[in-house]
């Protein structure tokens, strides 16, 4: 699997289309980097980009876009709405394939010093990478923004984790971090009237809505809001208790409903012993942030999402459980829309929720799941949805000799040349093996007798297609491994010394030429398809 990590650096300029277009093309100019988007905004005087690649190229791209943007910005003379500290504001680092929440922290660490050292500018590591509990919220990180850095620094408590403890006064700060991937989630109504839209956000958002009672069925928006009586009542927000204290309800709250209610007020700026205004309801989902808009160019109401920690909420859950609150309501939702990317992990969970859903075999090719999940989801209902384009870190088979037709792979290995060879041969016999039991578990899978045993059906046709995607890849990598004995044929031999090394080369070529044959031996028969209950991870 690729490894690839997304970066989302936001720069505080966002009026000057020059200076954020030199910017960019000082990203663009990385190799391995792939621009994915600019969003800048007038109001708030700052600009929003996303890229994604390699760690090294990511990291490389990010250290010189702030270099670029310490030259070509200057906060003295900075306004802006956003809260902002810096040139370059925030630098997040965020996992998409291959990479751990701790590889992208260590990236942080690694950008967050050269940033330090090389260009001056003080950094905060926030979130995943902060190197403190309490410099994990960028908000308090940020506090003071610009305009109160210079003091802030001075602070032992607030001492950079790199750079300098005295403002640079052009550049600002920088906060590095590591974070989730956000994904950006609308889920569209056959409607315009955002107040529908409102009320399933409202029950489907982390924060929730004000709690009413009377008439709340179907739409909760029309009951009457339920208001806190000063101290001789505490109700819940999520059910019909009350209690006598604060204490009393917090002790109800986490036997009852599993939470932190000291810290559920906090999140409200609601004082516990003095509480004032209405009651909060939870909403259904964490990590999901939601309102209710009108899109002219649609001609329809949506629901618009960012969902923080796809992990905790991921898209398919909170579209099926909208589905089920816009039907409480009468309302029918024609389909989502993602803007930007996706990782192909929430993707590919999506498309096996589905297939599970339908009693349909989970062990299909990604392109197949890919279909499943966006035919699913309605993700085409309002704009085109280019899996090739929309899906981060999907798997894909490249390679000269797996892309070429049937015919012209065997002519391939009838010639008089070494490579391909059995190898690549054996990978796709292999190949060719794994798809054919894939195939036996999908054609088992719908027929009524094997009901009973469709989660090792499907657990089997999954495992087929790893495999044989795994010994597909195999086929190229067999014949490019032993590109390294064929350099070492041609290495000089005219003295004793470059016959000893060549034949050294020679040897450790070998050596890597038969790990690739060696690993498609176990792959087919060591690692062949084992049922659930017989795989490694099952047994003691």
């Amino acid at each position: 699997m690729d490894k690839i990590v997304e970066c989302v650096p936001n720069f505080s300029e966002g009026q000057n289309p020059a200076v954020i277009k030199d910017i960019t093309d000082t990203i663009e100019s990385v190799p391995g980097v792939r621009l994915l988007d600019v969003d800048p905004g007038a109001n708030t005087n700052r600009t929003v980009v996303t890229i994604v690649g390699s760690p090294e190229a990511v990291a490389e791209a990010a250290f010189v876009a702030v270099k670029r943007a310490s030259e070509v910005i200057d906060m003295r003379t900075h306004k802006g709405e956003h809260p902002r500290m810096g040139a370059t504001d925030v630098v997040p680092f965020v996992p998409v394939s291959g990479v751990t929440m701790e590889d992208c922290a260590e990236l942080a660490r690694q950008v967050g010093q050269r940033i330090g050292d090389e260009l001056g500018i003080s950094v905060y590591l926030y979130e995943h990478a902060a190197s403190k509990p309490e410099r994990r919220n960028l908000a308090r990180v940020r506090s003071g923004e610009y305009e109160g850095m210079a003091e802030k620094l001075k602070d032992p408590e607030w001492k950079p984790d790199f750079g300098p403890t005295e403002l640079n006064q052009s550049a600002g700060v920088t906060g590095v971090g590591a974070r989730e991937f956000l994904i950006a989630y609308n889920i569209n109504l056959n409607s315009t009237d955002r107040r529908y839209a409102n009320e399933i956000a409202y029950e489907i958002r982390e924060r929730g809505r004000w709690k009413r009672e009377g008439n709340t069925t179907p739409f909760y928006y029309k009951g009457q809001e339920v208001d806190f009586a000063g101290d001789s009542t505490y109700p819940c927000g999520n059910c019909d208790f009350a209690g006598a204290s604060f204490d009393e309800l917090a002790d109800h709250y986490r036997d009852e409903h599993g939470g932190d209610l000291a810290a559920r007020y906090a999140s409200l700026e609601i004082d516990p012993y003095d509480p004032k205004g209405h009651v909060f309801k939870e909403g259904l989902f964490k990590d999901v942030k939601a309102i209710g808009w009108v899109i002219e160019d649609y001609n329809r109401a949506q629901i618009s999402m960012n969902l923080t920690n796809y992990h905790v909420s991921p898209p398919h859950e909170v579209l099926d459980a909208a589905r089920e609150e816009a039907a409480k309501r009468g309302i029918i939702l024609t389909g989502s829309e993602i803007v930007g990317v996706v990782p192909y992990d929430a993707m590919r969970k999506a498309g096996m929720h589905y297939r599970r859903k339908m009693m349909k075999s989970t062990g299909i090719p990604v392109s197949d799941l890919m279909d499943t999940a966006v035919q699913s989801m309605g993700l085409a209902d309002v704009t085109p949805f280019d899996i090739g384009e929309k899906v981060l870190g999907l798997p894909k088979v490249e390679g000269e000799l797996v892309n070429r037709t049937t015919f012209d792979f065997i002519d391939e290995v009838s010639r008089d040349t070494p490579a391909p060879g059995g190898g690549s041969v054996a990978a796709l016999s292999g190949a060719l093996g794994a798809a054919l039991a894939g195939m036996v578990a999908n054609l088992s899978i719908g027929k009524g007798e094997f009901d009973p045993m469709y989660d090792d059906l499907c657990g089997l046709a999954e495992q087929a297609q790893v495999l044989k995607d795994a010994l597909v890849r195999g086929v190229d990598e067999d014949t490019l491994a032993f590109d390294s004995v064929l350099d070492a044929m041609r290495m000089p031999k005219d003295t004793e010394e470059e016959l000893a090394v060549r034949a050294a080369a020679m040897q450790e070529g070998y050596k890597a030429a038969t790990r690739v044959p060696l690993g498609t031996v176990e792959q087919c028969k060591g690692r062949g398809l084992q049922r659930p209950d017989q795989s490694p991870e099952h047994q003691g």
